[in-house]
Parts: structure tokens; sequence; C-alpha cells
């Protein structure tokens, strides 16, 4: 686990986004479509997954007041060397926690920012990554990323 200590910057440029998207106050990017035209649904993911995953990451944040962010994609052929470089592009990233998923490398990389590397630990970033291989073992990914970020929060120490 590294610290991170940088400032956030968004991970997507605005000026980067179709029209109709922007990014929001929290990092994520919010999109319309426009009326009449079909909806392409090609997420990767079930919008019962996303909402799941939303409600995770919104409730754990909240509880303990350290920003949780999910990458998931490749992370090169040195997966610490990417979640290194992916972390301080984070919202939040010196309050933050990563947790970085490669699934081609059958990999998960967890970093902390500066401000809470007291409270998340390495201990933290263990159970996390146990809680998220025991799901990714049965094909279950956002399962696992749900199980990872609620038993990093519960362990994590009130501020």
């Amino acid at each position: 686990m590294a610290s991170g200590d940088v400032i956030s910057a968004p991970a997507v440029s605005e000026k980067n986004l179709p029209v109709g998207s922007a990014v929001t106050a929290s990092g994520r990017i919010s999109a319309v479509h426009r009326v009449g035209e079909p909806f392409v649904d090609d997420l990767p993911f079930e919008t019962d997954d996303l909402v799941r995953l939303d409600v995770a990451l919104t409730d754990c944040t909240r509880r303990t007041k350290v920003r949780f962010n999910i990458y998931i994609g490749d992370l090169g052929d040195d997966t610490a060397a990417g979640a290194d470089a992916i972390f301080p592009t984070t919202p939040e990233a010196v309050r933050s926690v990563l947790i970085a998923v490669s699934p081609n490398q059958r990999t998960i990389e967890i970093r902390s920012g500066r401000a809470v590397a007291d409270r998340v630990t390495d201990g933290v970033a263990q159970l996390g990554t146990a809680a998220a291989v025991s799901s990714f073992g049965e094909g279950e990914l956002v399962d696992g990323l749900v199980s990872a970020v609620n038993v990093i929060a519960n362990a994590i120490v009130s501020p």
C-alpha cells in the first residue's frame, strides 16, 4: 500500500466528455441522452449492480469520512506501478482509498491517501483484499467490490 501526497485532479477532463456530460463535485460523471434517441446500453454491469456499488461507496464514504474510489481496468505489466500512477488522479486522493482491479491479470491493488494512511493501514487493506478475492473467485466482480468497500469501512478507525 502506498500513500498519496498530491493534489487530486479529475481522472477525466470535462473537455473530453460528450455533449450532455459533466464531472460532478464528487468526481463522478453525469450524462444524459437526447429524448427520442435510443439509449445504447453498453455498460459492462447491470443497473442493479451499479446501484449497489454506488450505495456502498456513498454509505461508506459518509460513515468514515474517507473517500472510496474504484478503478477497473488494465493496470499494465507492473500492476503496483499502474495503481500508483492512477491513484493521484482519483477524486480527493489525499483522503481516499483506491481499490484498483485488473481483471485480466487477476490482480487487486489498494492504495490510501496520506491524510488517512493512519486509519487505512496495510492490515485494513489486506482485509478488503480478502473480502474481494473471495467473491472474485466465484466470478462476482461487483459483489467482491461491494464486500471490499464494506469491510474496509468497517475496519477503519473513526476520526
